[in-house]
């Protein structure tokens, strides 16, 4: 029903005025504006504000010690020790130590910049009317003079005990971040240059763990081996044995077309890289016809009978050969270490 079908004598005399509203009043959505300011007791009493400036400073201070203690870290905790910390169970000591200065020292900084805030900075509040964003000369001085307003209001220069150790907090946490790219791993040095393969190493059949004798290898085979010494079970096979994987196969003399090839093998048995020279998988496809041996990743081909240089595929230069002989026991040995590094070049090769 509209109120053209209400009865007069049933509408009210006038509407109720709105919710808010001011009787009386022109504009029932009037600014009421700001309640008073109420001082706090740093602003009214100097020994309590000192107090708040000594407690920031503490927080920061804090910071700096978490800080230097993140990078004790490092040198006091190895990286393989397990300890029992309640309720956490047995966790590394290095990383709780890392998580944990690290976080307090984070964690300071953001306390004492908001007590410092909370305490001593200036809590007036102030209205401003909003304007057009191309400013007018008037407004960008008094944007300058509000900066100026509010540094003198932070207390910055007279509270000289919160800003120097400000400063040294400021300071020292990008420290961790330096300290965390040594933890990015061991730096390489040299040994991405060098194997376990030296003068008088015998090879050891990977499926037999037994040195290869030359009559173990066969016209056609493929045989993988790895340095007399290293063992499955030790700590650092994995990262040893991805560097010294060798392919071993025997061709006959007269196929092999690299002079250097033929005279660094021994009868016709040729050691080879097993680790591709693209991105480093494992190479274990041979064509025994064609002497051609295939990296099962991209596909990247060599030829094992002419110097294993690259004749498809990604890879950027030919399997270092490991130059062989026979011992006084009949066993296959390293005459030495591969020629250049083995596997994907890198920026340093040379």
């Amino acid at each position: 029903m509209s109120s053209q079908e209400i009865p007069e004598k049933n509408l009210p005399a006038e509407q109720a005025p709105a919710h808010g509203a001011v009787e009386g009043a022109d504009d029932p959505f009037a600014d009421p504006g700001l309640p008073a300011h109420q001082p706090r007791i740093q602003d009214i009493d100097e020994r309590a504000a000192k107090r708040s400036e000594r407690a920031v400073a503490f927080m920061f201070a804090l910071s700096m010690l978490a800080t230097v203690g993140f990078i004790a870290s490092f040198v006091i905790f190895p990286v393989d020790k397990i300890v029992y910390i309640f309720p956490f169970g047995h966790v590394s000591a290095l990383n709780f130590s890392l998580g944990l200065t690290l976080g307090v020292a984070l964690f300071a900084i953001g306390a004492g910049a908001v007590h410092w805030a909370r305490t001593l900075m200036s809590d007036v509040e102030v209205a401003d009317e909003r304007h057009a964003i191309e400013a007018e000369p008037e407004v960008k001085a008094k944007v300058l003079a509000d900066f100026a307003a509010g540094a003198e209001e932070s207390a910055f220069g007279r509270r000289k005990l919160v800003r120097n150790t400000m400063f040294g907090a400021l300071a020292l946490v990008p420290l961790s971040g330096v300290v965390l790219l040594r933890d990015l791993g061991p730096l390489p040095e040299k040994k991405l240059r060098s194997t376990m393969w030296a003068k008088g190493k015998q090879l050891i059949n990977m499926n037999t763990n037994e040195p290869l004798r030359p009559e173990d290898v066969t016209v056609g085979s493929l045989t993988f081996a790895m340095p007399e010494g290293l063992e499955e079970d030790a700590h650092d096979f994995q990262t040893q044995i991805a560097k010294a994987a060798l392919m071993i196969i025997r061709i006959e003399p007269s196929n092999i077309k690299d002079k250097r090839e033929r005279e660094w093998a021994h009868e016709g048995i040729v050691a080879f890289s097993k680790i591709c020279t693209h991105v480093g998988c494992p190479i274990s496809l041979y064509e025994q016809q064609t002497h051609h041996v295939l990296c099962p990743c991209h596909q990247s081909t060599f030829d094992l009978s002419d110097g294993a240089r690259v004749i498809f595929g990604p890879a950027g230069h030919a399997l270092p050969q490991l130059r062989i002989g026979v011992n006084s026991e009949g066993n296959l040995e390293a005459l030495g270490d591969f020629d250049e590094p083995v596997g994907p070049a890198f920026w340093e090769r040379g």
